[in-house]
């Protein structure tokens, strides 16, 4: 299957202050596409939005993650934009300002809000590294507005601003997503966390595995320990499933960094990743592990 292409991922040039961050770049970079940064709860510069779902007290910084990234050997990241600061953008401004060369980020819009998706031109036009906008179909209570003219003119807004779909969802909501990725074929989907194998069925979850037919979707292998709880359900059979019917050109992988984590964590957790990637030729494991991401973020231009 052809290797997925994105008009306009990210523009050229990026202007932003910056932080050292000059250690070099092997052939074959790391990058982790999924982790979370967050001022802390006494940090008044960046307070939670009103509509937080939770609100984490110790802080995450970009400063700590680019301490983390230096020693583990992670070459470059993406921050995902998390639900307790809403649509409320400062913060991932801030980290992302810190190295403009290193980092780049997802942003987090609500079709059903009024005001919201509106604001999204602004934002992104104004901090080019971002590149996915999030969707979250997880909580029962939190879901977008599916089979509705305001949830098609949010993925459709993004499509129009070179954005992909992120998509963070359990496999019993991919019915109602399924139409949105056929509908926009011109926009990368990513798939988070392997698709919450472990938040469904094999049944729900054999159907996102099916979504590799889109040849717009890209999965990422992610949040490695919720997704291990199932003795019944051992994971290696499911990334390998995975691996089969996407191919080594449509996988990313992320995370292993948090407040507590250390460059050996990091390290460690990436490991773990390469693990269970074991059975794929060493090239495909590079892909997976930085080559595919290097390329679909645009990172070193």
């Amino acid at each position: 299957m052809e290797p997925i292409t994105r008009r306009g991922f990210l523009a050229t040039t990026l202007a932003a202050p910056s932080i050292s961050t000059n250690w070099e770049t092997p052939e074959s970079p790391v990058v982790d596409t999924h982790l979370h940064c967050f001022a802390g709860a006494e940090d008044s510069r960046f307070p939670y939005h009103s509509r937080a779902p939770y609100r984490p007290e110790a802080p995450a910084t970009p400063q700590h993650l680019l301490r983390c990234m230096k020693t583990g050997g992670v070459h470059y990241a993406v921050v995902v934009h998390p639900e307790p600061y809403q649509d409320d953008h400062r913060y991932l401004q801030y980290c992302l300002s810190l190295s403009p060369e290193k980092l780049r980020g997802t942003c987090l819009f609500f079709a059903d809000r009024p005001g919201s998706v509106e604001k999204m031109p602004a934002i992104i036009q104004g901090n080019r590294q971002i590149i996915a906008a999030r969707l979250h179909a997880f909580v029962a209570n939190r879901l977008p507005p599916f089979g509705t003219a305001e949830l098609t003119n949010y993925w459709k807004v993004t499509t129009d601003l070179g954005l992909a779909m992120q998509l963070h969802f359990a496999p019993t909501y991919a019915p109602a997503l399924e139409s949105y990725i056929r509908d926009f074929p011109d926009t990368p989907v990513i798939i988070d966390h392997l698709g919450r194998p472990m938040q469904g069925t094999q049944r729900e979850h054999d159907r996102v595995i099916r979504w590799s037919r889109f040849p717009n979707t890209i999965l990422k292998i992610s949040s490695l320990a919720s997704q291990n709880v199932d003795p019944q359900r051992p994971l290696l059979p499911i990334v390998k499933k995975i691996t089969k019917a996407y191919g080594a050109d449509r996988i990313i992988y992320g995370g292993g960094f948090h407040r507590d984590a250390t460059g050996k964590s990091y390290q460690q957790y990436r490991e773990r990743v390469g693990e269970l990637l074991a059975h794929l030729p060493d090239i495909d494991q590079k892909k997976i592990l930085g080559g595919n991401a290097f390329r679909l973020f645009r990172f070193g231009v």
